[in-house]
């Protein structure tokens, strides 16, 4: 069951990217970004009327609290690498994040990873490199150095390295809560302190226009999506596991990248892709 919730996260997250970047083409990143987690809160909201209020210890807390700013600053970094950069070339790189798993989540969790596990996610943050590897011909390491050159590619792989430290965060705080409850309760506080860093940050007013409702409602309403199948799955399995099988979420993204956005270089981004999805299956070996 947390293979299916992990793909369902997965194809949430990548309708609600590619819906965002379509409203980045007009619109400031921070007035998206929040617009993206107020047109989320309803359905989050909606969440507590089905599950209990556990008891919340200090570990609950810590984690929450330790996890929280993180979050704020990979929403704006995320938000930023889809404005700047393809879609197809920057939501792949979030597939290094179970690579900074195998470390983190074992010093915050204890959590060890299997041979075929190890082998999936190495194989994952190979797929990330053969995404740039149209640059192969004019030098070895031009795919790495694409990755420098371009800017949303960059960013992305900051978002990666900080997810390993909120996802095992979260997942912590999962362990001393409820996987729904903790969901819907962390967001409505990402909210509440984002806010005003995005009334600061914005070049805008951050008002939503009657042309920007509707888009923005599916948006929040992807997200939302996401944020409920991650924390359901993040709570039946490993950290670096679940999350390796989130980030299939780049297969449809690059779909949507080339059918919505015509992007350039599919092809090669689609190899990149198979490699990844080899990763996945190992992933899968390694977890049963």
């Amino acid at each position: 069951m947390w293979i299916i919730y992990s793909l369902l996260t997965a194809f949430s997250l990548a309708t609600s990217d590619t819906l965002t970047k379509r409203v980045l083409v007009s619109r400031d990143e921070y007035f998206v970004a929040w617009a993206r987690l107020i047109f989320c809160l309803p359905l989050l909201l909606l969440s507590f009327l089905f599950v209990d209020i556990p008891t919340l210890d200090r570990t609950f807390w810590i984690a929450t609290f330790c996890a929280l700013p993180l979050e704020i600053l990979a929403i704006i970094l995320y938000t930023k690498a889809l404005k700047v950069s393809p879609i197809s070339l920057t939501v792949p790189f979030l597939a290094l994040t179970p690579l900074f798993l195998i470390v983190i989540s074992y010093i915050v969790l204890g959590e060890k990873v299997s041979v075929y596990g190890g082998i999936g996610i190495l194989l994952m943050a190979v797929g990330s490199y053969a995404l740039n590897l149209h640059k192969i011909s004019k030098d070895l390491f031009a795919p790495i150095k694409a990755i420098f050159r371009e800017k949303g590619s960059l960013l992305m792989i900051a978002v990666a390295f900080i997810y390993s430290f909120t996802s095992s965060l979260g997942k912590l705080a999962i362990e001393h809560s409820s996987p729904v409850f903790f969901g819907s309760f962390y967001f409505v506080l990402v909210v509440i302190f984002f806010t005003p860093i995005a009334f600061a940050g914005s070049q805008e007013k951050l008002v939503i226009s009657k042309k920007d409702a509707m888009p923005l409602m599916f948006v929040g309403l992807t997200y939302a999506m996401m944020i409920i199948f991650h924390m359901i799955a993040i709570s039946m399995t490993q950290v670096a596991y679940m999350i390796s099988v989130k980030r299939m979420s780049l297969f449809f993204s690059i779909f949507f990248g080339y059918l919505i956005f015509k992007e350039q270089n599919i092809r090669e981004r689609t190899f990149g892709s198979v490699i990844l999805f080899s990763g996945f299956l190992f992933i899968v070996l390694g977890a049963n």
